[in-house]
């Protein structure tokens, strides 16, 4: 196997990191862009522990989200970026947020589980505006008669929310910090919103 320095290292992580769009592991780069050169997973580790440090103080970060690592903008900048997407980001309506926050607090679940919590009939279309992000998948069927479809999050649920894991979540007490999870990417409907009817 070829040998590689630790600069080298360094940047070839960086450059792969860069170019993907999506949070890649310690295994996807050691078997991925790493495969031909014999390096360890400690020491992959270490550089990737030595660019989070490198990039602390600058407008870009690496950071761990979904189990793996991403450059994004510093949260600090976004007001000051948002100029710079033409397209706004869509907006979900208080329904589709509140399924969203059902599944993932208490995946796997039901339609039939996340009507219960809510209180009210879930229409096809939420699930299938949250399954069409990828933000929730089919994971199994319940063992009961009808064998109904159990939902779960994906890792771009965790990679769009910027958390590392399902135990990133905050409590669900904290209204403050599920404010700061949902309110990222949503500006919800005037209450005029008849939630019954989705």
């Amino acid at each position: 196997m070829a040998q590689i320095n630790n600069i080298q290292l360094k940047q070839l992580i960086e450059a792969c990191l860069f170019v993907q769009q999506k949070p890649l592991t310690i295994k996807a780069l050691r078997e991925g862009v790493l495969a031909p050169f014999a390096v360890s997973r400690e020491r992959i580790s270490s550089a990737v522990a030595e660019l989070i440090v490198d990039y602390q103080e600058r407008g870009v970060n690496l950071v761990k989200v979904a189990g793996g690592y991403r450059f994004q903008t510093q949260e600090s900048l976004n007001p000051y970026l948002q100029t710079l997407w033409q397209e706004k980001a869509p907006k979900y309506s208080r329904a589709t947020l509140e399924t969203l926050a059902v599944i993932a607090y208490r995946q796997p679940v039901t339609r039939g589980d996340i009507e219960q919590v809510r209180g009210v009939a879930l229409g096809s279309h939420i699930l299938k505006t949250l399954s069409d992000r990828r933000w929730i998948r089919v994971v199994g069927h319940k063992e009961v008669p009808g064998r109904p479809a159990l939902y779960a999050t994906t890792t771009e649920f965790l990679a769009y929310f910027g958390l590392d894991s399902l135990s990133s979540l905050p409590e669900l007490a904290d209204l403050e910090s599920l404010d700061a999870l949902f309110g990222k990417q949503t500006e919800l409907p005037q209450p005029q919103e008849e939630l019954t009817h989705e």
